[in-house]
């Protein structure tokens, strides 16, 4: 399995379609956690798995479920479940929902973390980053999950690997 991981771009449609001309085809799928501000009938919508951020008015999912070769993926923009303070109930929604992979946004701050056998990651923001990693100037995630392990490679705006952004983990 290997998918691409884009959030919070509010509005700046033309690095979503960037990343969509570069990726698609090429992995199992783009997943976006929320606040593209989107409108209804976007040719981009159809090649997204798009859900709902604070910032989105038009009627989009609060989440989405998919299962990719085994994996059972989340994604949600994380403002309903309180990600600006800490993952406790992100984590309770994504066991409930029975994800090992939960993606979010809302905080404009990329992570990538393994706790209780769950995956969480945090693309950043592609457009208006905050935190420690905000001079990059905006991130993405490409995530790669074979039978028990992660790799999770972050890019920036050039869609350039960024070489002290690698993670891996094991579940």
């Amino acid at each position: 399995m290997k998918i691409v991981v884009v959030s919070d771009n509010h509005g700046d449609r033309e690095i979503i379609q960037k990343i969509v001309d570069h990726y698609e085809g090429k992995v199992d799928g783009i997943f976006h956690c929320g606040d593209s501000e989107f409108k209804q009938g976007d040719p981009l919508i159809s090649k997204l798995h798009l859900v709902a951020g604070n910032m989105d008015f038009e009627p989009f999912a609060d989440h989405d479920l998919t299962t990719i070769d085994g994996h059972t993926i989340l994604t949600t923009h994380g403002h309903h479940q309180n990600v600006n303070s800490g993952l406790l109930t992100l984590k309770l929604y994504g066991r409930s929902l029975g994800a090992d992979i939960v993606l979010f946004g809302h905080t404009h701050q990329l992570g990538a973390e393994m706790e209780d056998g769950m995956l969480f990651v945090n693309p950043g923001s592609i457009s208006y980053p905050r935190g420690q990693y905000a001079p990059i100037g905006g991130t993405f995630a490409v995530i790669d999950g074979k039978q028990d392990t992660y790799e999770v490679q972050y890019y920036d705006r050039q869609l350039s690997s960024i070489d002290q952004l690698k993670f891996h983990f094991s579940s």
